[in-house]
C-alpha cells in the first residue's frame, strides 16, 4: 500500500528540508487554515509530489464514503455492531441524524438540556448538599470518563467560576484519599462516570467516596450523580432517575466529554461557556466534511503522520504543547490515538501487514526541553515533533512570560530543522580559544544533526471554542489514519485480557494462599507480596 511512497522516501530521504524553502511560496503553500487555527507543516520533508501521492491514498482507502458514513449514523465499529457519532453530541442544530431508523438528535438534545437546567442549580445553590452550597465536585471515573474532562477543565480553568473540579481514576487509593482529604463532605458533589456502573477502579473509587460521605452526611446517595446507563445499577446505589445522565453505546469512551462525562466540565465553566465548547468541535466537523483534502486540516494532519510512521518509520510522536494549562493534552491524545488505533488485524480479521498506530508521548513546553529534548535534537532516533501553542495568554501582565513561551516554542522547531554543522561548530571551539583535537572532540559533541521535521498549530488564544476545534481535529485525524490503514479505531479488544485475568488474581491476593494455576514469574511475585 505504501511502496510507491517508501520508494520516494529513499529517493529524498537524506533531502534537507532547508532546500525547500527556496520556493518562497513554501510556507504558505504548506500551511493551512481553519477558521482561526493555522496548522504549518512546511518543516517536513514533503513536496508537492509527495503531498499528491499521499492524497491518493484517501481514493483508495474509500475515505470519502467512510467520512459520510460516520456522519450518517452506519455502524462502521463493525466488531461491536455500533454506530460511531460522538459528533451527535456537538450537533447544536439538531439536524436529524438515523440510528436503527430513530432520529437520535432530540434526546441528545434533551439530555444536554437536562445537563445545563442541574449544572445551573449546582452553580446557582438551588442545588445543595447537607451544609449548604456546593463547593466541590469530584469525578470519578477511568480511561475516557476521566482523561477528557481532567484534560479540559484545567485547559478551561481562567474560564472557572463554578464549584471546584477534582478527578479520581486510579484504583490506587492515595488518588482518592489525597483527592477527598481537605474537601468538606457536606458541600462536596460526586459524580460517578461508568457507563455500565461496573467498571471495578471507579466503583470501588465510588464506594469509598459513598463511605467517605456516610460518616457525616446521613442520606450520602442524595450528593451523588450518575453518567452512566444502567438505571437499575444506579436506583440500587441510590442515586434517583433525575440524576442520571445517559449516553448511548455509539459514544466510545474516549470520545465522550462532548456530553454528560462533560458534566463536571460544565459546572465548572457554565453551560454558556460549555456550549462555546461544543460549538467549536461543531465547526470542526464542518470543516472536516467541506473542505477539499489538500486544505482539510484533520486530513493533512494525518498525512502528515501517516508519512512519517508507515513511510519515514518513524515510530514515535512527541506532541509539545506551549501552554501549562494543556499540561494533560498529551495523555488524552496518548489515548485516543494509542487505544484507537494500536491494532494488529485488518477491518476484514486479517493481520496488519504494515506498521499500526504510533507511540505518542509528549510534555509542555518549556518543561520538557530541559527533560526530553535532548533525545530529539542529537538522539539516534528521528522523533517528528507536534508544537502547539496560543498567539496570546490570558495573563496580559505578564505578557513576556508569553513572549518567552513563544520564542521558545518556534526557536525549537527552527533548531530541529535547521541544526549547526560540525564546521560551524568548530568555529565556535576556535574562538574560544580551543585547538588541536581537543577542538574536534569539544565540537563533536555540540553538533546537532538537524533536519528533523515538525509542525506548528497556533491559535490566538485558549478558549472554550479554540479547545473543542483543538479536540475535534485530533479526532478526526485518528479517524483518517484509521481509514487508512483499514484498520476499527473504535473499539479497544485490547485492555480486555488484563481486566480478566486481574479478576481472577484478585481472589487469590485476597486469600493469601498460593496458586498453581499461574505462571512460575507471577507466583513468585505473590510470594514475595505474601512476605514469604
Amino acid at each position: 500500500m505504501f511502496e510507491a511512497l517508501k520508494s520516494q522516501f529513499q529517493k529524498i530521504g537524506g533531502r534537507k528540508i532547508t532546500s525547500l524553502f527556496e520556493d518562497e511560496n513554501r510556507a504558505t503553500e504548506f500551511s493551512l487554515r481553519s477558521g482561526k487555527i493555522l496548522f504549518d507543516y512546511s518543516k517536513t520533508n514533503i513536496d508537492s509530489a509527495t503531498q499528491s501521492a499521499l492524497l491518493d491514498l484517501l481514493e483508495v482507502s474509500r475515505f470519502s464514503q467512510k467520512r459520510a458514513d460516520m456522519f450518517s449514523g452506519a455502524k462502521i465499529n463493525r466488531t461491536e455492531d455500533r454506530a460511531v457519532l460522538h459528533t451527535a453530541l456537538r450537533n447544536l442544530d439538531g439536524h436529524p441524524i438515523q440510528v436503527d431508523g430513530e432520529d437520535i438528535m432530540p434526546e441528545v438534545l434533551e439530555t444536554l438540556g437536562a445537563m445545563q437546567t442541574f449544572s445551573d442549580a449546582v452553580r446557582s445553590g438551588t442545588y445543595v448538599g447537607r451544609g449548604g452550597a456546593i463547593t466541590d465536585v469530584v469525578n470519578i471515573g477511568i480511561g475516557g470518563s476521566d482523561l477528557g474532562p481532567a484534560m479540559a477543565a484545567l485547559a478551561l480553568s481562567p474560564y472557572h467560576d463554578g464549584p471546584a473540579c477534582h478527578f479520581v481514576s486510579n484504583i490506587d487509593a492515595a488518588h482518592i484519599v489525597d483527592t477527598l482529604r481537605n474537601l468538606n463532605p457536606e458541600t462536596t458533589l460526586v459524580i460517578v462516570a461508568s457507563k455500565t456502573f461496573t467498571t471495578i477502579e471507579t466503583m470501588t473509587n465510588a464506594i469509598t467516596a459513598f463511605d467517605w460521605m456516610a460518616k457525616t452526611v446521613q442520606d450520602p446517595a442524595a450528593q451523588f450523580v450518575a453518567l452512566s446507563t444502567a438505571a437499575d445499577k444506579t436506583a440500587a446505589f441510590g442515586i434517583p432517575s433525575e440524576r442520571v445522565f445517559g449516553f448511548a453505546d455509539w459514544v466510545g469512551g474516549r470520545y465522550s466529554l462532548w456530553g454528560p462525562i462533560g458534566l463536571s466540565l460544565m459546572i465548572a465553566i457554565g453551560p454558556h461557556n460549555f456550549e462555546a465548547f461544543l460549538r467549536g468541535a461543531q465547526t470542526m466537523d464542518q470543516h472536516f466534511l467541506t473542505a477539499e483534502p489538500q486544505h482539510n486540516m484533520p486530513v493533512m494532519l494525518a498525512l502528515v503522520g501517516i508519512w512519517h510512521n508507515q513511510v519515514c518509520g518513524y515510530h514515535t510522536r512527541a506532541f509539545l504543547p506551549y501552554d501549562q494549562r494543556l499540561t494533560r493534552l498529551p495523555a488524552y491524545l496518548q489515548q485516543l490515538e494509542m487505544e484507537s488505533n494500536g491494532k494488529r488485524v485488518t477491518m476484514q480479521g486479517e493481520d496488519v501487514s504494515y506498521g499500526s498506530g504510533p507511540v505518542v508521548w509528549g510534555e509542555p513546553g518549556t518543561n520538557g526541553q530541559h527533560a526530553f529534548y535532548q533525545l530529539i535534537h542529537q538522539g539516534t532516533q528521528i522523533v517528528p515533533s507536534e508544537f502547539l501553542v496560543a498567539a496570546k495568554g490570558h495573563e496580559p501582565d505578564l505578557g513576556h512570560h508569553h513572549t518567552l513561551l513563544l520564542a521558545n516554542c518556534l526557536a525549537q522547531s527552527q533548531a530541529l530543522m535547521l541544526g549547526r554543522s560540525f564546521s560551524a561548530t568548530r568555529e565556535i571551539g576556535a574562538a574560544k580559544g580551543i585547538s588541536g583535537a581537543d577542538l574536534d572532540k569539544w565540537a563533536n559533541h555540540r553538533v546537532f544533526p538537524g533536519n528533523r521535521p515538525s509542525t506548528t498549530l497556533i491559535y490566538p488564544k485558549l478558549t472554550p471554542e479554540i479547545l473543542g476545534k483543538i479536540i475535534a481535529l485530533y479526532e478526526h485525524r485518528v479517524f483518517v489514519e484509521g481509514v487508512i490503514l483499514n484498520i476499527n479505531s473504535f473499539d479497544q479488544w485490547g485492555v480486555e485480557l488484563g481486566k480478566e485475568l486481574a479478576s481472577a488474581l484478585e481472589p487469590v491476593l485476597k486469600s493469601g494462599k498460593a496458586s498453581q494455576d499461574q505462571d512460575p514469574s507471577t507466583r513468585n511475585l505473590m510470594k514475595f507480596i505474601r512476605g514469604q
